[in-house]
């Protein structure tokens, strides 16, 4: 009979294609879409909403009967019941796949019958995630290509690229093969030593995914040299004559340099300069040792430097040059430059004064001899000595008759 019920409701569809069409106005029965992970549990539900005790029945895409009332004629074992009444028939589909995908149908027959469908629409997750790069081991300067593929997954996945916690953009392409998708997206990245040891990151995004799902490689930048030069002996850095003086020479550099050599710069290094692998000894400083040190490494990707400009100051020196590095000589003649003009201007001020006390003491000098010959008006005319004591007592009288100059 059910059998029966179920051909019959198939074939009046087939001669009344809009038996079981949608009117919004009468629609009593409805469903909603379904989306699901490939292999998870999707649950169907045709509702029922003012029940008159007509039959419930869920058909597949192929328009099989699966469930007709609480009867279960399709022999898929993935089909479960839920809950069955008079106004609503429940059904889940365990295990689903991408086959699984499609509209399935809630029909109920009243009078006139209704129908509604609801679509299953299934996510697959990418199945693999790899990341390529170009060269294992990549040169400072050098530019690398990576290239990241996400296959088949539906929809089709989203690709994103960091450099550490940096975001950098790439380039994707999509190929679609029977309804799957297999992105490929390529990142040109230009590399520095920075990078060396630093991971670049292939991240995918896609509905199916929850968290992170990524892959990672980390980047092997070779690199020239990094020279720095560290003054180990005298502690309070200054140079005086008498005094002796070590540099070690620190060279950093992927990979590791295996020679350092230190060299005097426009000159022959000092013959009581010892060498001892990165470390420059010279003992019993004096002037002629000043000059330019330079600390070379080397290694397979180049060579780089670092300079140390030596300055002997006088046993007597007590002002400590500010950085013993390779600005360090520079740094000293600048500041022999500074006590130069200083005491140019100290001289010339000395002078100014020598200059002036001169004129100072010329003019007193005039004014005092001004003085005597006043004191003396008379006693050059005097015939005695009391004659001229008369005359110089009598000399304001006569100042208007006689006058005498100095000269």
């Amino acid at each position: 009979m059910l059998g029966y019920h179920s051909v019959r409701m198939d074939a009046c569809l087939r001669l009344h294609p809009c038996l079981f069409c949608h009117d919004s106005d009468g629609q009593n029965l409805f469903t909603k879409d379904v989306t699901v992970i490939e292999g998870e549990v999707a649950t169907i539900s045709c509702q029922v909403n003012k029940s008159d005790d007509s039959v419930i029945q869920l058909l597949n895409p192929n328009r099989q009967t699966i469930y007709f009332k609480d009867f279960r004629p399709l022999k898929d074992s993935r089909f479960q019941l839920l809950n069955f009444s008079s106004s609503e028939l429940k059904v889940s589909l365990t295990n689903v796949s991408i086959s699984d995908e499609g509209r399935y149908f809630c029909q109920l027959y009243t009078d006139p019958p209704q129908e509604s469908y609801t679509t299953i629409t299934v996510l697959v997750p990418p199945r693999n995630l790899m990341i390529d790069i170009q060269k294992d081991t990549a040169v400072e300067g050098e530019e690398i290509e990576v290239n990241c593929t996400a296959m088949a997954s539906k929809p089709a996945t989203t690709i994103r690229w960091f450099k550490g916690n940096k975001e950098l953009k790439g380039k994707s392409e999509v190929e679609e093969w029977s309804d799957m998708y297999t992105v490929t997206s390529q990142l040109m990245l230009k590399v520095h030593k920075e990078d060396d040891g630093v991971p670049v990151i292939c991240q995918v995004e896609h509905p199916a995914v929850t968290g992170n799902l990524q892959t990672q490689r980390y980047l092997e930048v070779q690199y020239k040299p990094q020279v720095h030069i560290q003054m180990t002996y005298p502690l309070q850095g200054l140079t005086r004559e008498g005094d002796a003086l070590e540099l070690t020479c620190e060279a950093i550099g992927k990979p590791q340099p295996v020679m350092v050599t230190w060299v005097r710069v426009d000159d022959e290094m000092p013959q009581h300069a010892v060498l001892s692998g990165p470390n420059l000894f010279i003992n019993n400083l004096n002037k002629t040792d000043n000059g330019t040190y330079r600390c070379e490494a080397s290694n397979t990707v180049g060579k780089a430097h670092s300079d140390y400009m030596l300055y002997v100051y006088d046993t007597t020196a007590t002002t400590e040059p500010a950085v013993h590095d390779s600005r360090a000589g520079e740094e000293g003649a600048i500041g022999a430059v500074d006590h130069a003009v200083i005491g140019g201007v100290v001289a010339v001020v000395v002078f100014a004064m020598l200059c002036l006390l001169i004129i100072l003491g010329r003019y007193f000098a005039r004014h005092k001899g001004t003085y005597f010959t006043h004191e003396a008006k008379g006693a050059d005319d005097a015939a005695d000595a009391d004659t001229a004591i008369i005359n110089a007592e009598g000399g304001q009288n006569n100042s208007e008759e006689k006058k005498e100059y100095f000269i």
